[in-house]
């Protein structure tokens, strides 16, 4: 009991959530398929099981104390290759019809997870930080990404336009931008303190 608490992280590789991870990246390529072929409904489909699973790994993680060191790299690349993937494809718009992602929007989701991964690596290389808490922005944003996806191509499944996504795009730019901007400051802040901490 008392080692669990010094370390959370196991360094077991097979376990549920990681299982399940890997289930949700294998689903990345079906999801693919079902863009591709112009079958809206399994798309969605493919889509809402693999965010359901996404919640379900956390929570088997939490509740039953199998949060692993190779979860904690499975369960985002897990994450990041289902948005990749979505927010590509969903830019089309001869795949996405008759709703598709604006290019301008995809464009900053991934100027920000490229802002935040060269910050990772700029922490990691330079004083050996190995994790990254997300703040609650990073969180919100995450969760518009995710939405903005989901109703796109449950209104493609449906067949249909909707007056208010230009005010979902929108609102998930602002919080994307207001979420790089964030991490940004933080990190800045996180770097001066190291930096005196190196001085003094």
């Amino acid at each position: 009991m008392d080692q669990d608490r010094t370390n959370p992280l196991k360094s077991d590789i097979v376990t549920v959530p990681n299982l399940i991870s890997v289930f949700r990246i294998l689903l990345v390529p079906v999801f693919l398929r079902a863009i591709l072929a112009r079958r809206a409904a399994e798309a969605l489909a493919v889509f809402v099981a693999a965010s359901l699973t996404d919640l379900l790994d956390g929570f088997i993680a939490r509740v039953w104390h199998q949060r692993s060191k190779l979860g904690t790299v499975l369960d985002p690349a897990a994450d990041k290759l289902l948005m990749t993937a979505s927010y590509i494809v969903l830019t089309i718009p001869a795949l996405a019809v008759p709703n598709c992602i604006p290019l301008w929007l995809t464009i900053l989701v991934f100027a920000r997870d490229l802002l935040i991964v060269a910050g990772a690596v700029f922490a990691f290389k330079s004083w050996g930080q190995k994790t990254f808490m997300p703040s609650l922005l990073g969180k919100a944003s995450t969760a518009c990404q995710v939405g903005t996806v989901f109703l796109v191509l449950w209104l493609n499944h449906l067949g249909i336009t909707a007056g208010y996504m230009p005010w979902i795009f929108r609102l998930t730019l602002l919080v994307t931008v207001a979420s790089g901007t964030h991490y940004f400051i933080y990190g800045l802040a996180v770097l001066r303190e190291h930096r005196k901490q190196k001085i003094s």
